[in-house]
């Protein structure tokens, strides 16, 4: 104990402006909670106790821009998530850090339980027959595919997914941290190539912001959120400055009043 006696310190910490000293502290402890979050996840309850859930923290300004943008390119292939996308794009940006959780048995390895909650036979056959097989084993080595997730899926396998979604975020409540799961932010991650043993991947981005920036958006958010406003700001005071300068030294303009 003697070694600490000394021990000392002094932190400011507040969330503006972004990526700031004092953000960077801020942000320090949100990664913390995704890191005990992540810990929840892994020991929540699969059927058969065997763990299949992999997961991967992301943050960082550069690193949270190229999933939104994996996103927004997502976007325009569909018209019906189009604007859903875009809009939590902007959310992944604005967060603090991104958690990935995947399931690495939901596209190759069911739990042949016979239960029939694909929709199909109770005999798992309904998996079997969709996919590419040898000695019972599926074989995944063809990765080419023009849907997003390669189905079927086990069900009982995306069930312990959800678990395990719901026990990371079940911690979050409790840590104050603001979170929310996205299948639009684990599409990215999944083409990203984040949990790259899973076929089915959820994406939970999380904040400890004085605002929840998952909640309470504006329309057209991808285009009136608070970085875009911002810039548009900078330009609306920068661009006159140019105009209507005049050389302080010299002259400084008042009001009638003033005189």
């Amino acid at each position: 104990m003697r070694q600490h006696i000394d021990f000392s310190g002094r932190e400011y910490i507040y969330e503006y402006p972004p990526y700031s000293p004092q953000d960077l502290r801020r942000r320090e402890g949100s990664i913390l909670a995704a890191r005990l979050m992540i810990n929840a996840a892994l020991t929540a309850p699969f059927a058969g106790g065997v763990s299949h859930v992999e997961a991967e923290l992301v943050y960082g300004q550069d690193e949270q821009e190229q999933i939104a943008r994996k996103m927004e390119e997502l976007a325009y292939t569909n018209k019906v998530w189009e604007e859903m996308f875009k809009y939590e794009a902007v959310m992944v940006r604005e967060s603090d850090a991104v958690i990935f959780l995947g399931s690495r048995m939901a596209e190759d390895n069911p739990l042949d339980a016979g239960c029939g909650m694909c929709g199909g036979k109770p005999d798992c056959s309904y998996f079997y027959e969709r996919k590419k097989t040898k000695c019972g084993m599926v074989d995944t080595t063809d990765r080419r595919s023009e849907a997003l997730i390669r189905g079927p899926l086990c069900t009982a396998r995306v069930n312990d997914l959800g678990y395990a979604v719901g026990s990371a975020l079940w911690l979050a409540a409790r840590l104050f941290v603001d979170s929310r799961p996205f299948t639009s932010v684990g599409l990215a991650g999944l083409k990203m190539g984040y949990c790259k043993n899973s076929g089915l991947v959820v994406g939970i981005p999380l904040a400890a912001l004085a605002k929840n920036p998952y909640v309470d958006i504006n329309p057209d958010y991808h285009l009136i959120n608070m970085t875009k406003i911002l810039e548009n700001t900078r330009k609306q005071y920068i661009t006159p400055r140019t105009v209507t300068t005049f050389d302080y030294r010299k002259w400084i303009p008042r009001r009638k009043e003033e005189e």
